[in-house]
């Protein structure tokens, strides 16, 4: 297994050089609107059919499999992409589980060897309730993936840090954006505010 992640920041802003610069092909453009659901119980079951999948398939190398994203959070509007998070002990080494995914039809569209050496897959058509899902393969001892379950488990126990995101995700998604990832950014200060609590063990919402 390899070493303990170096610790990092939370992620900032990415420029349009950053973006283009992490996707293994051209970044698909958005130039438009975000699309947001309102909540629907038929995304765990989707989470949990291809969580089942994947670890038929990543027998041979250890891993842990989390629900993440605003899909993973009952009440919360979302975009109707399912986000999985993926644990192993060294992300870097795509060999030992991108063949395996690319079996369940994930393709490899970002390749970040300078952050955590995170990298994405995505699969598209993947129910009527759900457009695609986003795979996030992150190494174990990863401050990221203390991060997004932390952020995760916030939101789905304190009422008024749902509450806070659920209104900023809307008000975003009446703005236009070049990219999907510069919505994700825009959200970045609410994002942190409810991270700082939630890694705290805060148990005060925004209005106590």
């Amino acid at each position: 297994m390899s070493e303990r992640p170096e610790a990092q920041e939370p992620r900032t802003a990415m420029t349009t050089e950053e973006i283009e610069a992490a996707h293994v092909a051209a970044p698909p453009k958005l130039n438009g609107r975000v699309t947001l659901r309102e909540y629907d119980p038929r995304w765990p079951v989707v989470f949990d059919r291809e969580a089942a999948r994947m670890r038929e398939l990543l027998g041979h190398v250890e891993h842990r499999i989390e629900h993440v994203g605003s899909t993973s959070v009952p009440g919360l509007p979302a975009k109707p992409v399912i986000d999985v998070l993926l644990i192993v002990p060294d992300a870097g080494d795509e060999a030992s589980y991108v063949p395996a995914l690319e079996e369940l039809g994930y393709t490899l569209v970002i390749r970040e060897p300078e952050w955590y050496e995170h990298r994405l897959l995505r699969k598209y058509d993947l129910d009527p309730s759900s457009e695609s899902a986003n795979l996030h393969v992150l190494p174990e001892g990863c401050e990221e993936v203390v991060r997004m379950l932390r952020f995760r488990d916030r939101l789905r126990t304190d009422d008024g840090d749902r509450k806070l995101y659920a209104d900023a995700k809307r008000s975003l998604s009446r703005q236009t954006w070049e990219y999907v990832q510069n919505y994700a950014d825009a959200k970045s200060e609410v994002v942190a505010a409810i991270l700082e609590r939630a890694m705290a063990g805060d148990g005060s919402g925004p209005d106590a």
